[in-house]
């Protein structure tokens, strides 16, 4: 499994649109900028208490999205495919196995 930050980070590119600006910049501040909560705080003028509640309530709610959607195990899946994909062509597998493949690879969007 990823790492907290690198998840975080993957789950912001994908739903960062779903999120108020507030929140999106919060946790932009919190796992891309590596700012601690107090230094966000300072910065927008509120407690460190308010971000940390922000950024966790945010934490739920990209998991959540992401529990929903699934693009992120999308993306990972869709990723490992086509590295076997290229496996399969160096090693000349044949036309059977890339499509076996990219038929997998299909069903993902569906």
């Amino acid at each position: 499994m990823l790492d907290k930050t690198l998840r975080m980070n993957y789950l912001l590119d994908f739903y960062q649109s779903l999120l108020t600006e507030k929140q999106h910049q919060y946790m932009s501040l919190y796992y891309l900028d590596d700012l601690s909560l107090g230094e966000i705080a300072e910065k927008y003028e509120v407690s460190r208490q308010a971000v940390y509640d922000n950024i966790r309530r945010t934490e739920v709610m990209l998991e959540e999205y992401e529990r929903k959607l699934g693009l992120l195990a999308n993306s990972i899946r869709r990723r490992e495919l086509l590295a076997e994909l290229r496996v399969a062509m160096d090693e000349n597998r044949g036309r059977a196995t890339y499509d076996a493949i990219i038929d997998r690879i299909g069903r993902l969007d569906s």
